[in-house]
């Protein structure tokens, strides 16, 4: 099966997390393409492959030398992104696109257009998948493991490229920050990794946002509006208020690059009661910590000012970066910069606007830095994801494993 006919099939299964379920996984449909992908594995000739009750499969290349080389991992996820509609994906190619609009649905007016996605434009004159229009795409992450498993395919018919273990790991739950909990990195065995999750291609990213969320409860009073006159208390005014307090211009719609920001997700709210749903990122840790200062210091002013207890907030930390980790041993690093420079990729260390699995997974022990999967404009229906990227990114990983070999570590 080429890597293309492989993303294609398993775009169609509908593997959408949810959030709100609280198991995991967080969809029973993410263990239908779980079983899907252990038999795949199975009929490939991997060995050691586990599926466990929670989504987490893994499977085993054997090495094919006898000297001690280190053992490496490759990791992509299974969910695609509650933000979007996964069910009844229906891709299309699109032939040595011409640079122009790309006409997703006639009938419903929708459009890809180089004008609202310039990146369109790197890929001109290549073979691009695209949606119908009415879903997003899903290849965050399904490009990632249609080029895992292409690339073990391709080195198993090549006995003649040397190579260590190879552990590949699928998990559920990425896309609602779940997906390392679970993952048993005792178990997967590997002495570092890498997620597969990456966008455009030569992205390789050991940075990522130190991330926390923060729930931010205003409380009120309700009285008849009519008879309301210094009785009422409305949590909705001070709530905007709270808002308006926060920095306006550090939001993610201003910012770029190594720049934080405070994120209000959602706003429900009544006279009695209103919620606010902020994330917070940073990639500088200190700046981080200052962030979630300033929104315990803001209920602090809030409370002096309307009575103690109208404002309260629970800030929880989500994942933190893993630059601190991984920067240690840079030959994680050099290995994947080396096998990109080696396939004619040029190579573009970047820091992540987000987080991934590797980041919490690196926090658990095992270093898991991002290499692109070639996919872009996750998580909608402008999702497309050009098929030489695809190659790109399995012949990669082909070289990272070829290269292992020569690295002077010791297991």
């Amino acid at each position: 099966m080429e890597i293309l006919d492989r993303f294609l099939k398993y775009v169609r299964f509908d593997t959408q997390s949810d959030e709100q379920s609280g198991v995991c996984p967080s969809t029973a449909k993410q263990m239908v393409f779980a079983e899907y992908l252990k038999k795949e594995l199975e009929e490939i000739g991997l060995e050691e492959i586990t599926l466990d009750e929670h989504g987490y499969l893994f499977a085993t290349l054997p090495a094919n030398t006898n000297a001690e080389v280190p053992v490496v991992g490759f990791i992509a996820h299974m969910d695609t992104s509650p933000d979007y509609s996964g069910k009844d994906v229906n891709p299309r190619i699109v032939s040595s696109y011409d640079g122009g609009d790309i006409v997703l649905s006639e009938e419903l007016g929708i459009v890809t257009s180089p004008k609202k996605f310039p990146e369109l434009l790197n890929h001109v004159g290549e073979d691009l998948v695209v949606t119908d229009g009415t879903t997003l795409l899903g290849a965050d992450d399904k490009a990632g493991i249609a080029e895992i498993v292409s690339a073990m395919v391709y080195l198993k018919q090549h006995p003649e490229i040397k190579h260590g273990k190879i552990r590949v790991g699928f998990n559920p739950d990425e896309e609602i920050g779940m997906g390392a909990h679970l993952f048993d990195v005792e178990k997967f065995g590997c002495d570092w990794a890498y997620t597969m999750d990456g966008g455009e291609v030569g992205e390789l990213e050991f940075e990522n946002f130190n991330a926390a969320s923060a729930h931010v409860a205003v409380k009120g009073l309700n009285v008849h509006p009519g008879y309301a006159k210094n009785k009422m208390i409305n949590s909705n005014y001070i709530a905007a208020e709270f808002v308006r307090s926060m920095p306006l211009l550090e939001t993610p719609e201003q910012t770029d690059g190594y720049e934080g920001f405070f994120h209000l997700m959602s706003m429900q709210g009544t006279v009695e009661k209103t919620e606010l749903t902020y994330i917070i990122r940073d990639h500088d840790r200190k700046r981080f910590e200052e962030r979630k200062r300033y929104i315990q210091k803001l209920v602090e002013q809030f409370n002096k000012k309307y009575g103690e207890g109208t404002v309260s907030a629970e800030v929880s930390d989500q994942y933190y970066n893993m630059r601190e980790v991984v920067e240690p041993s840079m030959h994680i690093i050099d290995v994947a910069q080396q096998a990109m420079q080696d396939c004619g990729i040029p190579c573009e260390v970047k820091a992540i606007r987000g987080g991934t699995d590797g980041a919490q997974l690196s926090f658990k022990g095992l270093p898991c830095p991002n290499i692109f999967a070639g996919g872009l404009n996750f998580h909608g229906r402008h999702e497309f994801v050009p098929v030489a990227s695809l190659t790109k990114a399995m012949n990669t990983i082909v070289r990272i494993c070829e290269l292992v070999p020569a690295l002077d570590i010791k297991k």
